[in-house]
């Protein structure tokens, strides 16, 4: 089954959830993937943006990744002609290869390269996955003055798909209200739950603390996150002002928002009690979870949130918003509804409630070890990537139906 994928970035230079998705799937599902069983076999092709420094062509796993955009132009007029050469790139390719499925990360510029490939070969079964973490407003935002002519196309990219993958409750219903007709299926994104859940030893965990200057009666606050608004960063910073001295944080992650964060810091006079740790490798987080006590991401919006998987994988108790599909994941004792309690829920944009719920994790134990073994049980049972693999190679066989050659 040869499958043509339309993503805006990927490795090596953009490494985010939906990055990790496309390579954990792929890497499974391999040319030799259905070979025991008889079924088909998988081809990858991909068409994303090229950035400085990045080869035009390269295998990355499993992929065959084919990279466009005009070398002299900036990266981001390049991003704004994303559909356009990537639905030109794609419709070459398919006179060579004639692709059986065409799969769309996201509806972004993504979708837009999509739908336009599928507007050309409408028999080729068209699959869009909704990885979306972004204020859904905001992103309708981001088409300015040319929203009135591209929103109507915007809403064929979800008309068109012959089958939806979200990763969340929240994008599904997203979906229908965009008007998607298709057969919609929630598959979320997996952990790679070795990597986190590896026990480390008390030694090492006091030596990575030792390194970043925490005292071993000092207690740790943790978030992985991008710097940029949705993230809610700012409200975490704020929240440590109500928490005692003995209680840091330290924020991995870069992004635009890194000196109006540090300004604030200073300004609160938290500079003592705050590290920002810029960008840390993926391979490297699990030693900062392993050496924290709570992690938080008080959220503006979350497609899933994977940060907040890894933590739990990783055995730390986690303070989260309610918004987006982080309910898919995390029952709070106030909201349950029978569940077991895999975290607490703190108030949107509310910098004392969030310090309230980080407190009560650092103070009930009886909580918090109710909290991280819920959360692990729940976290290996359903957010492994095999089983995700699974989910996916079924939707992709649903896919496989006899289809009307295209006209080249």
């Amino acid at each position: 089954m040869k499958i043509l994928i339309f993503s805006l970035v990927y490795y090596p230079r953009f490494v985010g959830g939906a990055e990790v998705a496309v390579k954990e799937i792929t890497d499974r599902l391999g040319p030799d993937a259905f070979s025991a069983e008889g079924g088909p076999v998988f081809g990858w092709d991909m068409v994303t943006l090229r950035s400085h420094g990045e080869l035009a062509t390269e295998r990355m796993g499993n992929i065959a990744v084919y990279r466009v955009g005009v070398p002299l132009l900036p990266f981001w007029v390049n991003k704004l002609l994303f559909p356009f050469l990537a639905c030109c790139r794609g419709r070459k390719l398919h006179r060579r290869a004639r692709y059986d499925a065409i799969w769309s990360i996201m509806a972004n510029r993504a979708g837009f390269a999509a739908l336009f490939f599928k507007m050309k070969f409408p028999n080729v079964p068209f699959l869009l996955t909704l990885q979306e973490g972004d204020d859904m407003q905001y992103s309708l935002r981001r088409m300015g003055l040319l929203m009135p002519f591209l929103y109507p196309l915007w809403k064929r990219i979800f008309k068109k798909a012959d089958r939806i993958q979200s990763i969340s409750h929240f994008l599904a219903d997203w979906a229908r209200y965009q008007g998607a007709s298709a057969p919609i299926e929630v598959v979320p994104n997996g952990v790679d739950i070795k990597n986190f859940q590896l026990s480390i030893s008390n030694f090492q965990r006091e030596e990575t603390r030792g390194k970043l200057g925490i005292r071993p009666e000092e207690r740790v606050v943790i978030t992985t996150s991008r710097l940029v608004p949705k993230n809610g960063i700012g409200d975490l910073i704020a929240a440590m002002q109500y928490l005692p001295e003995h209680v840091k944080l330290l924020i991995l992650g870069s992004g635009p928002l890194l000196k109006n964060l540090q300004q604030t810091t200073d300004n609160l006079q938290l500079k003592n009690r705050l590290q920002f740790l810029g960008y840390v490798p993926h391979e490297e987080l699990p030693k900062y979870l392993h050496a924290s006590d709570v992690f938080c991401r008080p959220s503006l919006s979350e497609g899933l949130g994977n940060s907040f998987l890894e933590a739990m994988a990783a055995g730390l108790p986690v303070v989260a918003t309610p918004v987006g599909g982080i309910p898919d994941f995390l029952q709070d004792p106030s909201t349950r509804d029978g569940a077991a309690v895999t975290g607490l829920f703190c108030k949107v944009g509310d910098s004392k409630d969030i310090a309230e719920k980080i407190g009560k994790l650092l103070t009930d134990d009886a909580l918090r070890q109710q909290i991280i073994i819920s959360a692990q049980r729940m976290v290996a049972a359903e957010y492994d990537w095999q089983r995700v693999t699974e989910h996916m190679k079924e939707i992709f066989r649903k896919l496989q139906l006899p289809q009307k050659r295209d006209i080249l």
